[in-house]
């Protein structure tokens, strides 16, 4: 509901009193967990969470090719997954990396064999900075997106112990650091 509640706010109209161009492209159908099998228990819903985020990264990538901005408003950490991966997509094809700025409470660095709770949403950034989860880790075609060098996290303050030593050993040369983790 929080894309809803962005509308009824008037996010567009304050964009557009700004000055900027603002086309509502609508919402990605997302399925429910609550219909859904949760499959792997160590990345739970991992299909419909790819599917979404392979919608996400098309949608994202067209508006970037249009001369767009893209702005996604969600409300899983995991949509990073697809709208990231155009943005590096895009720039990739300029042969420019991007830097990523990641303001969350978590890292977001958990992957299927490090989560205690399989719960995809704390595993986007390490999809974007390496192999796990591989579903979407490929979304786009190439990985990483973005490397560790690259990545800032700010607003950090809740994480396990193993995600502790992701974060750390993450500020070594890849891909040790990713291998560690499958």
């Amino acid at each position: 509901m929080g894309p809803s509640a962005f509308r009824i706010a008037g996010l567009a109209e304050r964009l557009t009193g700004l000055g900027i161009t603002v086309v509502d492209h609508g919402d990605l159908v997302a399925p429910i967990p609550e219909i859904k099998a949760e499959g792997d228990p160590r990345k739970k819903y991992i299909r419909e969470i790819t599917r979404v985020c392979e919608k996400l990264y098309k949608t994202s990538l067209a508006a970037l090719e249009s001369g767009g901005l893209p702005l996604v408003l969600g409300g899983d950490h995991s949509l990073a997954a697809g709208s990231v991966a155009a943005s590096a997509d895009f720039m990739r094809r300029e042969n420019k990396p991007i830097g990523l700025i990641w303001v969350d409470a978590h890292a977001d660095m958990n992957t299927p064999a490090s989560s205690g709770s399989g719960n995809v949403h704390g595993m986007p950034l390490a999809a974007l900075l390496g192999p796990e989860p591989a579903e979407l880790s490929r979304i786009g075609g190439f990985s990483p997106k973005v490397v560790p060098e690259h990545t800032v996290l700010i607003g950090i303050r809740n994480l396990d112990e193993r995600e502790k030593e992701i974060v750390r050993a993450s500020r070594e040369s890849p891909p040790s650091w990713s291998r560690r983790w499958r």
